[in-house]
């Protein structure tokens, strides 16, 4: 865990941090009435929703038109007057413009054998948009149950039952909360992010980039850091705690101890480029231009040449086996 986040205010039936704007305690579910509570339940928030893609975006006209910085579609206002999430701390761009740029290229000459010959020489860069997408980082203590069957024990049978109960630590565990960017964009551009380096607001350039909203409700946010808690769970009982080497049928029950959820916006870019009249989009890190993903063309003549040898192949195989019968 890389900090200690102290709330303003604790459960008065179990003790527990509440968070800002809580409405119930995470862990025990008592009501949590309080000032600062009471007075977030009055706000309404209105956000720019994009009619394409979903997301939500904040509006800047002195450096925004209203078109969606994720697909380009166009954005209608839409009002949310229940408590809503709202970001805490800035992770810093640490990669230029310049250098996506660059990352863009390498990344297109790296794209293999199936993409065509032309692909870096031929590609034109369409937009460019530095963008905090946002996302929930949470500390966790969770007393875990598990049941699995796995090879270990398993004598004649393939599979042997096993259970137990251990208490596992969740340090810093990002959960997104994008709509502009799909689970696997966040996923592959997430790893690695220096979270210590956080601030509260943006900074010179970066108060240029397409800021995204967190458009969710704390309920539904909790829904999902619970099944984020669950996922990982799983996953770490296979890795540590069941015995053996295969495993199916794994299942886990949690009881939380504490939760503490920071809310963050994490920087990007978002890159559109043309090829043949085609459009395809790349989402780089802006910490760490290794982290990188997107879509790119295929050559369709080395597809089909390569159909043709494996095809070519295969009958001579025929062959050589009907002739030897």
């Amino acid at each position: 865990m890389n900090e200690t986040q102290i709330a303003e205010f604790n459960c008065t039936r179990c003790e527990s941090p509440l968070e800002s704007g809580d409405l119930r305690c995470a862990i025990c579910g008592q009501a949590a009435l309080n000032d600062q509570t009471v007075e977030r339940k009055k706000l309404a928030i209105q956000i720019l929703r994009c009619t394409g893609c979903g997301a939500a975006i904040t509006y800047d006209p002195k450096h925004q038109a209203p078109s969606c910085s994720m697909c380009g579609d166009v954005v209608k206002v839409e009002s949310i007057d229940d408590p809503m999430e709202q970001t805490e701390h800035y992770l810093p761009f640490t990669v230029t413009a310049d250098e996506a740029r660059a990352a863009l290229r390498g990344w297109l000459d790296s794209r293999g054998w199936f993409r065509p010959s032309d692909l870096s020489a031929s590609a034109q860069l369409t937009q460019l948009k530095p963008l905090w997408w946002v996302a929930w980082v949470f500390d966790a203590e969770a007393f875990v149950s598990w049941a699995a069957d796995s090879n270990e024990g398993s004598g004649r049978s393939d599979w042997a039952p096993h259970s137990g109960q251990n208490n596992i630590q969740f340090d810093d565990i990002l959960v997104s909360a994008s709509r502009g960017l799909s689970l696997n964009e966040a996923a592959a551009i997430s790893r690695g992010m220096n979270l210590a380096t956080k601030r509260k607001t943006p900074e010179g350039a970066e108060r240029d980039a397409t800021v995204e909203r967190f458009d969710v409700q704390r309920s539904q946010a909790r829904q999902e850091v619970s099944a984020a808690i669950h996922r990982i769970a799983a996953q770490r009982a296979q890795q540590h705690f069941i015995p053996g080497t295969r495993f199916r049928n794994v299942k886990v029950a949690i009881v939380l101890r504490r939760l503490v959820t920071r809310r963050m916006s994490l920087p990007a870019y978002v890159l559109a480029y043309r090829y043949k009249d085609r459009l395809y989009r790349v989402v780089i890190c802006g910490q760490d231009i290794r982290l990188m993903v997107g879509t790119s063309p295929k050559s369709l003549i080395k597809m089909i040449a390569v159909a043709l040898i494996v095809a070519a192949i295969g009958m001579l195989l025929l062959l050589i086996l009907a002739a030897g019968s």
